[in-house]
């Protein structure tokens, strides 16, 4: 009984592997993988296309599945066919910016191979549009491209401010009538003139002068004046900044310096002159002589002279912001001028003109 319980035991695993009793005891072989089966492609995002394992979310010969290729000039991102450029050896994404000019991108369906314009008035950075496939500071309103500093042909209260808006109009504070130091017909101004008279510029201003000839009859005369300039059915406000250099005593209804709310050619009308403002050495006055302020007008500095016009057609004038002159029923055609308006003789002024604006209310 001992012996055979002895010949059982020895029937024991050895070397990693049951040996049966009595048999050979060598390993049973085991063969090799077959190189030829692909490993199994279990990872998500992969298949067995063809053969071999492959990205279904970025090939684009098997894009989303095997054997769904995508068009030429389309790449596969995300298991998607999308379109793509090649510019420069380089693949670009649809609608990609170009980063060396912002008013170009990929548009695939334009051009897959360069760069294509962006269309007019898009955005291309802060205060800036596309024009013609460059950036600049310009303004797109209501499908219109404005340079910067354009008025609203509907409006002159307002401008093209692209730092402020490109798609919109900005208002302003005043509408400039008058540069001083620059060309005064490029600016819409016309001289009304009379000898011995001298018009001349300086950097920041123009100068008028008029004078009378010794025992001459009539003086100089020099008025600079621009048409449809007031819209007289509306309120209004005129400002000036001037300089009077020098002036003599005005006349009744004419004055050698002068800002007139209304001008009728050659030297006003009745009713023109008579709400004339007058500027003397020492006073301003309507021209009527209806009311005068006191004022030291040829001190030697500039001034703000402002005819204000509202409503119920009430004016103010004033000076440097202080009410100085008021008159009712105040009526204009339009048209404005400013300096020597008579041919008396020994009426005459000289005056530096910075500035001219109408205010916007």
């Amino acid at each position: 009984m001992t012996s055979l319980r002895a010949i059982a035991l020895s029937c024991i695993v050895v070397l990693g592997f049951v040996a049966a009793c009595g048999k050979d005891a060598s390993p049973t072989p085991v063969d090799p993988p077959d190189a030829s089966v692909p490993e199994p492609c279990d990872s998500v995002g992969f298949a067995l296309c063809g053969g071999a394992c492959t990205s279904i979310e970025t090939d684009p010969a098997h894009c989303g599945g095997c054997n769904q290729a995508c068009a030429t000039q389309e790449a596969c991102e995300g298991s998607v066919c999308i379109a793509v450029c090649q510019i420069d050896d380089q693949q670009v994404a649809s609608g990609a910016v170009n980063a060396a000019n912002s008013c170009e991108q990929c548009a695939p369906e334009t051009s897959a191979s360069t760069w294509t314009q962006r269309t007019d008035g898009t955005q291309c950075s802060p205060g800036q549009v596309c024009s013609n496939g460059l950036c600049s500071p310009q303004c797109f309103i209501d499908g219109i491209l404005y340079a910067e500093g354009a008025v609203n042909p509907e409006n002159p209260c307002e401008t093209c401010q692209p730092a402020a808006a490109t798609a919109s109009w900005t208002a302003r504070a005043s509408i400039p009538l008058l540069r001083g130091g620059e060309d005064l017909t490029e600016q819409g101004w016309t001289t009304v003139a009379q000898t011995p008279n001298t018009l001349t510029y300086s950097e920041d201003s123009v100068r008028l002068a008029t004078s009378t000839d010794s025992g001459a009859r009539t003086s100089g005369k020099l008025l600079i004046a621009r048409a449809n300039t007031l819209d007289g059915t509306k309120p209004f406000k005129l400002q000036v900044t001037m300089q009077v250099e020098s002036v003599s005593p005005h006349n009744s209804l004419d004055s050698g310096a002068a800002i007139l709310g209304s001008f009728t050619p050659v030297a006003g009308n009745a009713l023109d002159r008579s709400q004339m403002i007058y500027l003397d050495s020492a006073a301003i006055g309507w021209a009527d002589d209806t009311q005068s302020a006191a004022f030291s007008v040829t001190d030697g500095a500039y001034h703000v002279y402002e005819l204000a016009v509202d409503a119920a057609k009430v004016a103010t004038v004033s000076i440097d912001g202080v009410a100085k002159l008021t008159r009712s029923n105040f009526t204009t055609t339009g048209t404005i001028a400013i300096g020597d308006q008579t041919n008396d003789p020994n009426v005459d002024g000289a005056v530096r003109i910075k500035s001219v604006e109408l205010l916007c209310l």
